[in-house]
C-alpha cells in the first residue's frame, strides 16, 4: 500500500509530501520554502523569524471566532542517520519509506517521523475546510535536533495564542505535561601521530547491529553503547596494542550504535587477541541477550596504518572512556519508572589531531543536571582534556491543574473508553524554552507511536497515527 492512500489520508497524504524533501537540522531551507509555498497555496497568512521559524495563522471557523487562540507546534528537521552500508544523501536525497505490516519504516535510514508527522497533521487542519477550531497559529521550529536554536531564538510575540499543543511526543495513549532539561558537554583530547610498530599486526574491529535510539526515550532500556562496548573489548590488551583509528556514534541525542577500531597488536599476542574477541562476542552477547539480540562483533586483517595516535593519548582515550559513565544515574523517586537523570557517551571522532568525545545529560532537576554534566566533566579534567560545554535548556514543570490538560483527557476517554496515562518525559521537548519566553502558555504534548526513533530502526504506528488525528481534531473542536 501506497503511504499516502493510509488513513487518515489527510495527514498521510502531506506526510508524504514531506518525507520527499531534504531537512536535516541546520539545513531546513527546502522544507521551510515547503512551508510558505503552502501557505500561499492555501492563502494563508505566514511569516519567519529571523532563526527561520515559519508561524502559518487559519482564521476560526464559522460561530469559533471568539475561542481563544491555539497554538499547533512541531519542529521541521529530522535527525540523519542510516546504516554503514547504505548510500544515503540527506541533502538531496528524498526517505525510502514503505509500509510493513502496521508499521511504516524506511530503507536503511531515519525515518523523520519525528516530527514529520507532527508538520503533517498540522498542514492537514490547514488545509481543510470542515474541522471545526477557532484561530490557528501553526508553529513550525528549526534545529531541535541539534541545538533546539528555533525555541531558543524564537522572538517576543511571533505567535499570540495561550494554550500550546506540542505535536512532537511517540507514545499513543499518553499525554505529557513535563519533560527533562538537558546540556551537551564534549572533550577534546590532543594526540600526536607516530609510526607505528614495523612489525605489529593491524585488524580492524567492528561493533555492530545494535539497536541505538533516543537518548532520552531509550537511555532506560537496557540498550548497549557501541562505544562502551568496543572500548571494553580493547581495554585487557592496553600494553599490547597501538590505535591508529576509534570511531563510534554520530549524534549527542542518540545511543552510538556502531563503533570500529583499526589497531596493531603485538605480533606474539594476535592469536590471543582474536580469541579474546570472539570469547568476548560471546560473553556481551549474553548480558544483553533480551536487549540487543542483532549485535555482532567481528575481527579481521586490514591493511596496516603508516601511523598511530601517541601513547599519552591512548592511555586518556581508553582510560576516560571507561570511566566515562553512560545510561540512568538516577530515577525519580516521586513518579513510578520514570528516569530523572542520564547522561549518553554519544560519540568518539578522530580529526584535526584531536579526538573528540561528545556527551549529553539530562534531568528533571536542574541541580541534578548539573551535577551529571560536572561528574563527566571530571573524567575529562583527569586527563587534561579541553572541555566545552552548551548553555543548555530547561525542563518543563509539569502542571497537573492545565485546563487544556483537563480538555484533552475528557475528550480521550470520551473517544476511546479509556484513561490517557499523564506522565512527564525524559526527553527533551521544546515546551520549557516556550514557557520561559511565554510564562503564561498552557500546554500538553502527545502524539502517535514511534519507536527507534533517531535511528535506521525508526517507525511509525499507522493504527496509532488515526487515533492521535482524531484526539487532536476533538480537541481543538471542545476548546471553549
Amino acid at each position: 500500500m501506497n503511504i499516502q492512500d493510509l488513513e487518515p489520508n489527510v495527514v498521510f497524504k502531506f506526510f508524504k509530501q514531506i518525507l520527499n524533501i531534504p531537512r536535516p537540522s541546520k539545513k531546513e531551507g527546502k522544507i521551510i520554502n515547503y512551508l510558505l509555498d503552502f501557505a500561499k497555496e492555501y492563502n494563508l497568512q505566514a511569516k519567519t523569524d529571523k532563526s527561520g521559524n515559519v508561524l502559518i495563522s487559519k482564521p476560526a471557523t464559522a460561530g469559533k471566532e471568539n475561542l481563544p487562540t491555539v497554538v499547533l507546534q512541531s519542529h521541521v528537521d529530522m535527525v540523519c542517520e542510516k546504516n554503514s552500508d547504505v548510500t544515503f544523501d540527506f541533502d538531496n536525497d528524498a526517505i525510502q519509506a514503505y509500509v510493513d505490516g502496521n508499521w511504516i519504516k524506511a530503507k536503511g535510514t531515519t525515518l523523520g517521523a519525528d516530527c514529520g508527522i507532527g508538520m503533517a497533521a498540522e498542514l492537514a487542519i490547514l488545509a481543510s475546510d470542515n474541522i471545526e477550531h477557532g484561530n490557528l497559529e501553526c508553529l513550525f521550529t528549526v534545529d531541535e535536533e541539534t541545538g533546539l536554536t528555533g525555541a531558543f531564538e524564537l522572538e517576543q510575540n511571533f505567535f499570540t495564542g495561550k494554550i500550546l499543543l506540542n505535536l512532537d511526543s511517540e507514545d499513543e495513549g499518553e499525554i505529557f505535561i513535563g519533560c527533562a532539561g538537558g546540556r551537551d558537554t564534549t572533550g577534546k583530547i590532543a594526540y600526536t601521530e607516530v609510526a607505528s610498530s614495523e612489525n605489529g599486526t593491524a585488524l580492524r574491529i567492528d561493533v555492530k547491529g545494535l539497536k541505538g535510539g533516543h537518548s532520552g526515550d531509550d537511555i532506560n532500556k537496557g540498550l548497549a553503547c557501541a562505544n562502551k562496548v568496543l572500548n571494553r573489548l580493547l581495554y585487557p590488551y592496553f600494553d599490547y596494542i597501538e590505535i591508529n583509528k576509534f570511531d563510534g556514534g554520530n549524534l549527542r541525542n542518540a545511543i552510538a550504535r556502531e563503533a570500529y577500531a583499526i589497531i596493531l597488536v603485538a605480533p606474539e599476542k594476535v592469536d590471543e587477541f582474536k580469541n579474546h574477541v570472539n570469547k568476548f562476542e560471546e560473553d556481551v552477547r549474553y548480558e544483553y541477550r533480551s536487549t540487543e539480540p542483532d549485535m555482532k562483533i567481528t575481527v579481521a586483517e586490514t591493511e596496516k596504518p603508516e601511523t598511530v595516535i601517541d601513547g599519552k593519548a591512548k592511555f586518556s582515550l581508553m582510560n576516560c572512556l571507561y570511566a566515562c559513565p553512560h545510561g540512568v544515574l538516577a530515577m525519580s523517586r516521586e513518579i513510578p519508572n520514570f528516569v530523572e537523570t542520564s547522561t549518553n557517551l554519544a560519540s568518539v571522532k578522530m580529526d584535526n589531531k584531536y579526538i573528540t568525545i561528545s556527551t549529553s545529560q539530562r534531568s528533571a532537576v536542574n541541580t541534578s543536571k548539573d551535577d551529571a554534566t560536572a561528574c563527566v566533566s571530571a573524567c575529562f579534567k583527569l586527563v587534561e582534556a579541553e572541555i566545552w560545554q552548551g548553555d543548555g535548556y530547561p525542563g518543563w514543570i509539569p502542571n497537573p491543574d492545565s485546563p487544556v490538560l483537563a480538555i484533552a483527557e475528557n475528550v480521550y476517554k470520551k473517544i476511546f473508553s479509556k484513561k490517557p496515562l499523564i506522565k512527564a518525559i525524559h526527553a527533551g521537548l521544546e515546551c520549557g524554552l516556550f514557557l520561559e519566553k511565554y510564562p503564561g502558555l498552557d500546554m500538553i504534548s502527545f502524539g502517535p507511536t514511534l519507536r527507534g526513533v533517531h535511528s535506521p530502526d525508526e517507525r511509525l504506528d499507522i493504527a496509532s497515527t488515526q487515533k492521535f488525528w482524531l484526539l487532536l481534531i476533538n480537541i481543538l473542536k471542545e476548546i471553549k
